[in-house]
């Protein structure tokens, strides 16, 4: 059997959108609650839509999936991986703070117990740290005016132990004080990590985090792309001439960051 492609994670903006549903029962109504709750405005099959949800079975959803496909429309059908332009992730809502988790159709149960472990773990005050963000976005941008010096301050600030340390209850009610204290702007600085194995399951979490917080890293060759994916998504990847100096010390990446 063919791998699944894990696709592109997108957020659509639904709200006051007019989306297709097609089917009835447990799982129908299950995703009826779901695009309500986005503010979608759930029409039937012969609507004017962009975006169309399958809840049938068998030769019914083929038979749908073709209609809707003709039609130029995008569309999710239950259960069947194989014939979705896009799938629906596990969703943890903390709005708005939305986590997706999503196996690109290969296991909705794993997805499931996914969410469930990041219930518990990221705090009912995620939604209100957004909203002190975005209401202090004039301020912060006034204290940093470059980019860079403000994207390090934030990551500085929600990383562990920061200020606003994000998966902190009280984060939201500290970014006022935070923006209003004077500090010395957030520098750069180097970090060398010597990868024990080609395995990222052996990188340290600090090395997983330093990985997803980097600005620009360098990379010697044959570091396996199993552990650059690791690396934030827009942070420049550079690589690197030369191997180790000490070839028992595994390949190099150097890190600039916060």
């Amino acid at each position: 059997m063919a791998r699944l492609s894990a696709g592109l994670p997108v957020v659509l903006r639904i709200a006051g959108e007019p989306v297709i549903l097609i089917g009835d029962g447990e799982m129908a109504d299950a995703k009826r609650r779901t695009l309500e709750r986005a503010g979608a405005i759930v029409v039937g099959e012969e609507a004017e839509a962009r975006f169309g949800w399958i809840a049938l079975w068998g030769e019914q959803a083929d038979a749908a999936a073709a209609r809707l496909k003709a039609r130029g429309i995008l569309i999710n059908v239950a259960d069947r991986p194989d014939l979705c332009d896009f799938t629906m992730p596990a969703i943890v809502d903390r709005a708005p703070v939305l986590v997706a988790v999503s196996t690109g159709g290969a296991s909705a149960g794993l997805a499931a117990a996914l969410r469930q472990r990041l219930e518990a773990l990221l705090p009912m005050s995620l939604g209100a740290l957004a909203d002190a963000l975005y209401a202090g976005r004039d301020a912060l941008k006034a204290r940093y005016p470059d980019f860079d010096d403000r994207r390090r301050a934030i990551g500085a600030g929600l990383a562990p132990g920061g200020a606003i340390d994000a998966l902190a209850e009280d984060a939201a009610a500290r970014v006022e004080t935070w923006l209003g204290t004077d500090a010395a702007p957030v520098r750069s600085a180097l970090v060398t990590i010597r990868l024990r194995s080609p395995d990222p399951e052996e990188l340290t979490l600090r090395e997983a985090r330093l990985l997803a917080l980097a600005d620009r890293v360098w990379h010697q060759p044959g570091v396996p792309e199993a552990v650059l994916v690791r690396v934030r998504g827009d942070a420049a990847r550079i690589p690197s001439d030369g191997p180790p100096a000490d070839p028992g010390a595994g390949f190099a990446l150097y890190l600039e960051l916060a």
